[in-house]
């Protein structure tokens, strides 16, 4: 929650002093500011890897336009909230989150502005240790309610876009199911 608290200048950014795109995996990670987080997350980070996941067969035509459908209401506003943009960490997975004798420590960032449920909805999508306590402590200082869990899908199309692009066809299976219960 601290990295989340330090905030960024807009959704989409990256760190101060960073200039250019990054990456996340082998793949280029767009980093422009936007104005709004569903506009951000629509055009930077699932257009893109789904189009690419498309092109080399590991998207169906249907599960692209299922896709489309989400990033038409992302771009509405439809799931954009009052949070201000969140510094994330941007590829968080159980092998970037260490356990130390003084804490847990983050490593390897794609670190960008965006909304701090995208960073728990990937250690969702993946695993990780001591999971149900560490989201139920953040929700908690964060003073969410339990109706955030119904958008943990919303926020794990772009790492199951991008696996599909760079890893195969069943990451392709399963975005498509999940953006089909959000168009």
């Amino acid at each position: 929650m601290v990295t989340h608290a330090a905030g960024a200048a807009a959704f989409g950014q990256g760190p101060d002093g960073w200039s250019g795109d990054g990456f996340i995996g082998q793949q280029e990670l767009p980093l422009r500011p936007a104005a709004s987080w569903g506009a951000f997350y629509a055009e930077q980070r699932l257009l893109p890897y789904a189009t690419r996941a498309r092109e080399r067969g590991r998207l169906s035509p249907g599960g692209l336009r299922s896709v489309e459908r989400v990033c038409r209401r992302l771009a509405d506003g439809e799931w954009d909230d009052e949070l201000p943009p969140a510094r994330l960490h941007g590829d968080l997975w159980s092998g970037n989150v260490m356990f130390t004798a003084d804490g847990v420590v983050l490593i390897d960032p794609a670190a960008h502005g965006g909304h701090p449920l995208t960073d728990l909805a990937m250690l969702h999508l993946f695993g990780a240790p001591h999971l149900p306590a560490m989201t139920a402590a953040y929700a908690e200082a964060a003073g969410w309610g339990n109706d955030y869990e119904e958008l943990i899908g919303l926020h794990q199309l772009h790492p199951l876009l991008v696996h599909a692009a760079s890893h195969g066809s069943s990451y392709g299976q399963e975005a498509a199911a999940v953006a089909r219960r959000y168009a």
